[in-house]
């Protein structure tokens, strides 16, 4: 067999260090093999994705090392490798289904569906679709697409019966077809959904083995009936373990920074960042904690891999990280990472206008720059101390930015001012009283050269990851106190 992997992000938010994971195991699993590493971009939510996330993915990918023989990038004979490109391919295998029996067209609205999903829990039943579209008849179904009703098209599934399948990390798993609900292939829009979509790119991409986390299991079923249906070979899977918070929770940037691109602007190694997504349910042979990408990929194997949920802590990272720089970097290759990491030509490039009129001689720019070549600022409670808000206020005003924020697609400063000249009217609060917090937690001071301009240099998960810190330190909302403020914040919308 000849081996092929994939990893296959969505562009429609920061680069997460799930997916780099992931990425790792698939990319070391095909080399160890003499196999081909494909990256493919899921952009089938046409509303969430956008064209700066994909290239942030790339560029974290590329950062990281982790660099595929096929993507969308560089090409391939399986292309084209952006799913919104492969559209025409897939409304091939969407009619065959239909045709074939295995999938109908469902008619019912969001508020049906809402009203469905009710009425089950209240019977005390599990919310699944209830299978109205199959009642239809097929003078019905035309009737309904000749007058122009939107629809969907949903896989039938078993009513009955288990389905079987093997992983292999965790042998042969079994699920009831009665908690698998009748998923849909295709959206109103025409575009596929992940599931459809996945199943036909793998086939037609060759793809031999599909290693991803286990958030996946429930899904392997549908999975697996859509490659009966097709008549295809489903590739062996293997599902990994999920990243844990160090409270054994889901890794979540509520708890922990979780974008690529955070470590990087924080001035991480790439080595290191490799390194210890490596350790994170995986060891060595020897059980050594410092080892490089080739190292990994000469002794792995994937039986390896421990199936408890590996904690990713950016402390023991933070650790790591300094043994490499340490142990592996000479002097001159130490300056050559800072200079590269911090004070290159391009960033100083952005930086230094903000400052230009501020200072008389060289000196006086160290000061104002600082807070650009820092991780995260030292703050206290009274940092955000002053005398025209209350601690309540201060506190609103950095969960409402975040908030805004952490919704923002396209970062630049036009987005930047509007999200926060918006809040700041909505709030009823003064720009200039709305905007201390926030110089506050992403400068460190209660001033600063313009601190809009200085967020979208920094980026959106370094600035992200500051506002959140400013939030912890004054203590992040209950659980009470948030829901209020989700209530509040969704009138603002």
């Amino acid at each position: 067999m000849t081996v092929r992997t994939r990893i296959a992000p969505s562009p429609t938010g920061d680069p997460h260090v799930g997916t780099a994971y992931i990425a790792l195991f698939n990319m070391a699993f095909a080399r160890k093999h003499g196999g081909t590493f494909v990256l493919r971009i899921e952009d089938t939510d046409q509303v969430r994705s956008t064209p700066e996330s994909e290239v942030a993915i790339l560029d974290s990918m590329k950062w990281l090392g982790l660099n595929w023989e096929e993507g969308p990038d560089i090409g391939g004979e399986h292309g084209p490798y952006r799913q919104s490109e492969r559209r025409d391919i897939y409304a091939k295998y969407i009619q065959q289904l239909l045709d074939d029996g295995h999938a109908f067209k469902c008619f019912a609205t969001s508020e049906e569906l809402d009203e469905m999903r009710i009425q089950q829990k209240a019977n005390g039943e599990t919310p699944r679709y209830d299978g109205r579209g199959l009642l239809l008849s097929d003078v019905e179904i035309q009737q309904k697409v000749d007058a122009g009703e939107p629809y969907v098209v949903r896989m039938k599934v078993p009513e009955e019966g288990v389905c079987s399948f093997d992983d292999m990390l965790r042998g042969t798993i079994e699920i009831e077809w009665s908690q698998i609900d009748m998923q849909v292939l295709m959206k109103a829009d025409g575009m596929p959904t992940y599931h459809l979509a996945n199943v036909v790119d793998d086939h037609l991409m060759a793809i031999s083995h599909v290693i991803r986390g286990e958030e996946w299991i429930n899904s392997a079923p549908k999975h697996q009936l859509l490659y009966k249906y097709f008549g295809w070979e489903m590739p062996v899977l293997c599902h990994m373990p999920l990243l844990r918070n160090p409270d054994k929770s889901k890794l979540s940037k509520r708890k922990n920074p979780t974008s690529i691109s955070y470590y990087d602007r924080m001035g991480f190694l790439p080595e290191a960042v490799v390194n210890y997504l490596a350790r994170m349910g995986w060891s060595m042979p020897d059980e050594r904690e410092k080892f490089t990408l080739d190292e990994m990929i000469a002794e792995f194997d994937i039986s390896r891999v421990s199936l408890g949920g590996p904690v990713f802590d950016v402390e023991k990272l933070t650790w790591l990280n300094g043994l490499w720089i340490r142990e592996e970097l000479s002097i001159d290759a130490l300056a050559e990472r800072f200079t590269t990491w911090a004070v290159n030509k391009e960033y100083l490039g952005q930086v230094l206008p903000l400052i230009q009129k501020r200072i008389n001689v060289l000196s006086d720019a160290a000061p104002l720059v600082s807070f650009f070549l820092e991780g995260m600022p030292t703050l206290t409670e009274e940092s955000f101390e002053y005398k025209k808000l209350e601690i309540e206020q201060t506190r609103k005003i950095l969960q409402f930015a975040l908030w805004r924020l952490e919704a923002q697609r396209e970062w630049n400063l036009e987005n930047i001012q509007k999200d926060l000249f918006s809040l700041s009217e909505s709030l009823e609060i003064k720009m200039r009283d709305f905007m201390i917090p926030i110089f506050v937690a992403v400068s460190g001071k209660q001033s600063a050269p313009s601190i809009m301009d200085a967020m979208e240099i920094l980026g959106p998960d370094m600035t992200r990851a500051r506002l959140r810190a400013g939030l912890a330190t004054l203590g992040a909302p209950s659980k009470k106190e948030l829901k209020r403020l989700e209530k509040e914040f969704k009138l603002f919308q």
